[in-house]
C-alpha cells in the first residue's frame, strides 16, 4: 500500500491551516490592508516563478504590474466593462508586454538580462507619465469595483476581501501546479544546469519565454486586482522600485520556495502600513521618543531587515526553516539505522 510522503501531507496541512485563518482574519483585522497584503503575496510568488525556479533575475516586473493595474482601472472607470472583463485585460496587457520583453531579452544572460528588463521597464514608465489616460502625476483615480457577474456587489470590503482571496488562492495553486509539472522540473533543470539542458534537447529559449510570459501575466493579475482594491493606479506601481520591492520581499521570504514570498510579501506590507503604530506603541512602553519616527523610517527599516536576512539567513526566512526541518529530518534518519 502506497502512503503519500511526509511533505506532501505536511503540505496539505499548512495550506488547509492557513486558508482557514485567512477565512477568519477579515473579522479581525482591516480587510483593504489583508488584500493589499494578498495582492502583493501574489506579485511576489509571480515573480518567484521567474527568479527562484528559473533562475532569471528580472528588474522589470514593475512594468506588468503597474501597467496592467492602469489598464483594469481605465476599462473599469471609463469603459464601464463589467470587473471580470476588466481584470482579464489587465491579465492580457501584462502578458502581451511579457511576450514583447521576453523575447528581447532572453537573447541575453545574467546582468545582461536583468538591465534590459529594467531599461524597457523605465520607457514604458515614461510612457505612463506621458500617458492622457493615466493621469500623470494624479495618477487614475475613483476606479470603481463595480459588481461581479453582475450580480454580487464588491462595494463592502468583506465581499471583496473574500474574491480577492478566491483569486489569490487559485493563482497560487496554477503556480504550485506548474513548479511541479514536467514543464516546471524542466525550468528547475534550466536553472541548475542550462549547458545540460540544453544537451538533453531542451529549446531553452521556449521554456524561459514560456515562464517570462506567465510570471508577468500573474503579474498583471496582482496589479489589477490592487487597483480594484484601492480604487487608484498611480506611477509608483510602474516605478523601478516596485521591482526592486518585489525582489526584496522573494529575498526575505526565500528564493524558490513555494512560501516564501508570501513570508516576504508579509513582513514588507506589515513593515510600510504598521511600522508608525509599532514606534508609537514602543515609544509609549518605553519612553523614548525616537521610536514616533519610525513611521518616517520605512525605507531604512526595511533595508535594516534585508541586511539582517543576509546577513544572518542566507535562504531567507521560509528558506531556513525549511532547511532546519530537512536537517532535524536526516539526523531523525541517522539516529534511526
Amino acid at each position: 500500500m502506497n502512503h503519500p510522503p511526509l511533505r506532501k501531507i505536511v503540505f496539505v496541512l499548512m495550506f488547509v491551516l492557513v486558508l482557514a485563518a485567512l477565512l477568519w482574519a477579515p473579522f479581525l483585522l482591516y480587510p483593504v490592508f489583508l488584500m493589499k497584503m494578498l495582492c502583493f503575496a501574489l506579485f511576489a510568488c509571480a515573480f518567484n516563478l521567474l527568479i527562484g525556479y528559473t533562475g532569471l533575475l528580472s528588474f522589470g516586473h514593475a512594468a506588468f504590474f503597474g501597467c496592467a493595474a492602469y489598464v483594469t482601472g481605465y476599462a473599469l472607470r471609463d469603459l464601464h466593462l463589467p470587473v471580470v472583463l476588466g481584470l482579464l485585460a489587465g491579465i492580457a496587457v501584462g502578458a502581451l508586454i511579457g511576450l514583447v520583453m521576453g523575447l528581447l531579452a532572453i537573447r541575453r544572460q545574467g546582468i545582461y538580462f536583468t538591465m534590459i528588463t529594467l531599461a524597457l521597464a523605465q520607457m514604458l514608465y515614461f510612457v505612463c507619465v506621458q500617458a492622457p489616460f493615466t493621469g500623470g502625476e494624479d495618477g487614475l483615480q475613483g476606479i470603481p469595483r463595480g459588481t461581479l457577474f453582475g450580480v454580487i456587489s464588491l462595494d463592502s470590503d468583506l465581499t471583496l476581501y473574500f474574491v480577492v482571496l478566491a483569486i489569490a488562492v487559485a493563482a497560487f495553486g496554477l503556480i504550485v501546479r506548474v513548479i511541479y509539472s514536467p514543464f516546471g522540473q524542466v525550468l528547475k533543470a534550466i536553472k541548475e544546469n542550462e549547458a545540460r539542458a540544453i544537451s538533453l534537447g531542451y529549446d531553452i529559449d521556449k521554456y524561459k519565454l514560456l515562464a517570462f510570459v506567465l510570471s508577468a501575466a500573474l503579474s498583471g493579475l496582482a496589479g489589477s486586482t490592487k487597483a480594484l482594491v484601492l480604487g487608484f493606479a498611480t506611477l509608483t506601481d510602474v516605478h523601478w522600485t516596485m521591482s526592486g520591492l518585489v525582489v526584496l520581499m522573494t529575498l526575505i521570504g526565500g528564493l524558490g520556495t513555494t512560501i516564501g514570498p508570501i513570508v516576504g510579501a508579509v513582513v514588507i506590507v506589515m513593515m510600510e502600513d504598521r511600522l508608525g503604530e509599532i514606534g508609537d506603541w514602543l515609544a509609549n512602553v518605553s519612553g523614548i521618543n525616537w521610536f514616533h519616527t519610525l513611521g518616517d523610517s520605512v525605507t531604512i527599516a526595511t533595508g535594516f531587515v534585508f541586511i539582517i536576512c543576509v546577513l544572518g539567513f542566507r535562504r531567507g526566512l521560509a528558506g531556513e526553516v525549511i532547511a532546519l526541518y530537512h536537517r532535524q529530518r536526516g539526523r531523525a534518519r541517522r539516529d534511526s539505522l
